[in-house]
């Protein structure tokens, strides 16, 4: 894939993919591996996060932790749909919220960090709001795709060589993925600013700052959390992003995702239990290119028996909430 655009160029993917890669290597390591300064390195950061919505966080890996992991379709009166997904994106268990289908529907990612908190809002919360017509509830099986595998790496903007260095140093046995009441004070900040300084971390947990230096490699080597970005996709010039819901013939399910996963507009493929069994995220650079993607590698592929694609009206969170101005 290629990146067009107007404001940004080929320096600031390939930060963009470092920062994928390592989000929280210093602008020295970053710079030195795109061989240039870690002026430049700071001053292209800053203004990806002031006009191309950059934020580096941390995300629980809910596949590693064994956590559920549900999308849902809402359909609401139409001129509720904004206030609803306003709502949903300030609770802690939504990853990310489109508003899509015309303004009457929303499509969300849920993680719930327990069974406590998805009946609160599947059996609670949902059912209980008032101009919510319909709830579609896909709990995804299997990621083929997604989570701390990157999308920016479809771009191919770093070399082999530049994606080594930048990968953190291994965790000798860094045991089973789990959170631990004592990591909380951490995962506070870290879901806030993933690059947050080993200073802060250390005020806020009041650990030392070399356990503290200690315990985040080996949450981030044990695959219980990674750093991701969230950022504008017009910043790379892809604006479009659809939500696909795909039927596919059982045996046919794991061929069908692992080719997905290749596909370069397929930011995201899961197998899922719901009303379809594939649900994906496409991120194009237009209608057109949504329609060549469609007619072309995912129409070719065996087995799959329906798709309908919802392409999204605006981003309301995606892996932070920012409410818009007023």
């Amino acid at each position: 894939m290629e990146m067009e655009s107007d404001v940004f160029d080929k320096l600031d993917l390939q930060l963009l993919s470092a920062l994928e890669v390592n989000g929280r290597a210093s602008f020295s390591r970053i710079g030195a591996v795109l061989g240039v300064s870690d002026q430049t390195v700071a001053r292209r950061y800053r203004r990806l996060c002031a006009e191309g919505g950059l934020r580096v966080v941390a995300v629980l890996d809910s596949d590693a932790l064994a956590l559920d992991h549900w999308t849902l379709r809402l359909r609401c009166v139409p001129d509720s749909a904004e206030t609803i997904a306003e709502a949903l994106a300030k609770r802690p268990d939504t990853s990310w919220i489109g508003l899509a289908s015309g303004g009457t529907e929303i499509v969300l990612g849920t993680r719930p960090r327990n069974a406590g908190d998805r009946d609160d809002l599947l059996l609670g919360k949902l059912p209980r709001t008032p101009r919510l017509l319909e709830i579609r509830a896909y709990q995804k099986l299997h990621r083929f795709f997604g989570g701390p595998q990157g999308w920016l790496a479809k771009f191919s903007a770093l070399a082999p060589d530049q994606i080594e260095a930048l990968t953190p140093d291994p965790v000798p046995d860094p045991g089973p993925a789990r959170i631990d009441p004592e990591d909380e004070p951490l995962l506070a900040v870290l879901e806030r600013d993933g690059r947050a300084t080993y200073p802060e971390l250390q005020r806020a947990t009041g650990r030392s700052e070399s356990a503290v230096k200690r315990r985040l490699a080996t949450l981030i080597a044990s695959g219980a959390i990674y750093i991701d970005c969230e950022y504008h996709p017009e910043t790379v010039g892809h604006p479009l992003m659809a939500a696909l819901w795909l039927t596919v013939a059982p045996a046919a399910l794991h061929s069908v995702g692992e080719a997905l996963a290749t596909h370069a507009p397929i930011a995201h493929v899961s197998a899922t239990a719901g009303p379809t069994n594939v649900t994906a995220t496409a991120v194009v650079r237009s209608t057109s290119d949504l329609y060549a993607y469609l007619s072309g590698p995912l129409g070719q592929l065996e087995g799959v028996q329906h798709v309908e694609a919802t392409p999204y009206l605006r981003n309301v969170k995606q892996l932070t909430y920012r409410p818009r101005p007023r």
